[in-house]
Parts: C-alpha cells; sequence; structure tokens
C-alpha cells in the first residue's frame, strides 16, 4: 500500500514544476495554480501515469515535448477544452481528478516521483509488451510438458512394478515423443 501524499508535497511540486516549465497551453497555467490555491481541491488530485484510463483525468504538458498540450478525460468523453477541464474541476470538488504531467525527462525527475502514484485504473498488462507474452506462453508450456513428463514417468513406474508390458510400452512411446516437444521449448 503506498503512502499518502500530502496536500504540501502536491503544492511543494506544483509549484516548482510551474517555476521551472513553460506549458505549451496558458489554460494549464490557470489550473494548476486554481489547484495550488484550493487545498480541498488539491487533496482529491492523484499525480498518475496513463491517466486516459481514469474516470477523470488531464494530462498536462510542458514545451519540449511531443504529446499534446492538453487533455481532458471524464468517462469514455476526452476534449482538448482547458476550460471545460477547469468547469468541471469547480463544479466536482469532492471526485478525485488524476493528472498526468508531460515534460522533459519526467522520468529521471525526482519531484515528480515524490508525487507519483500507481495507477489503479491501469490494465494489469498494460506495461507486457508481446516478446514478455511470448516468453510467459513458452514458459507456461514448459511447465505443462514438465508436468506431463513427471506423471508419465510416475505411470512407467507404476507398470513396471505390476508388470504390465504392452502399457509400459505404450507410456515410453509417450515419453519419447514428449521429450521430443520438450527440445523445442529448451
Amino acid at each position: 500500500m503506498q503512502t499518502p501524499i500530502s496536500v504540501n508535497e502536491k503544492k511543494d511540486f506544483v509549484r516548482w514544476f510551474l517555476n521551472h516549465y513553460q506549458l505549451k497551453k496558458r489554460e494549464s497555467v490557470w489550473i494548476l495554480n486554481y489547484l495550488m490555491n484550493h487545498e480541498t481541491l488539491l487533496s482529491s488530485v492523484h499525480f498518475v501515469q496513463e491517466v486516459k484510463f481514469c474516470p477523470r483525468g488531464m494530462e498536462i504538458s510542458a514545451q519540449g515535448v511531443s504529446d499534446p498540450p492538453f487533455r481532458f478525460y471524464k468517462g469514455q468523453v476526452m476534449t482538448n477544452d482547458a476550460e471545460k477541464s477547469f468547469h468541471d474541476l469547480r463544479m466536482n470538488q469532492d471526485e478525485p481528478v488524476y493528472i498526468q504531467m508531460n515534460f522533459d525527462k519526467a522520468q529521471q525527475c525526482s519531484k515528480y516521483a515524490l508525487v507519483l502514484e500507481e495507477n489503479p485504473y491501469l490494465p494489469k498488462d498494460y506495461y507486457l509488451n508481446e516478446r514478455d507474452k511470448n516468453e510467459a506462453d513458452r514458459l507456461l508450456s514448459l511447465s505443462l510438458l514438465k508436468h506431463r513428463q513427471r506423471q508419465i514417468e510416475n505411470k512407467i513406474d507404476e507398470a513396471l512394478i505390476h508388470g504390465k508390458r504392452e502399457e509400459f510400452k505404450d507410456l515410453c512411446d509417450a515419453l519419447t515423443k514428449l521429450k521430443h516437444e520438450l527440445k523445442a521449448y529448451v
């Protein structure tokens, strides 16, 4: 469980951000200043990554990055209109709002890391790439084949103990085929 970020920590970050970055849209400056001056509202703010998955969120970009200047997400609707989002902020002050800040070297910024929270709406497998999925599939298949191998080996032991020659031969053939399959995964 993550420790909640205090209003003062958020305020310090926003102040620092406004002093160090030029925003692409001037309305973004107004929104951030408004948040800084309204602590009850700031207590409902959560800085996250991938805000597009959140029920209510803003994406604010500084100069020097390729991200869009401003986006506001509410439910399935996205708008570039900062005034609409400002109105929504004022009218729904008790609702959580998630903010993604896009700026140069954001991933290496310790001040941003201090206020950044885990996005609770991010799909569990969002950061998995195709290579990771293929490797997970390979390991799962390998694990299942090894389990099947142990089962066949146990049945071979049973067939030997009970003198069941035909079953023993069939199981040995099955084990040989399985070992050929296993070679493809190792």
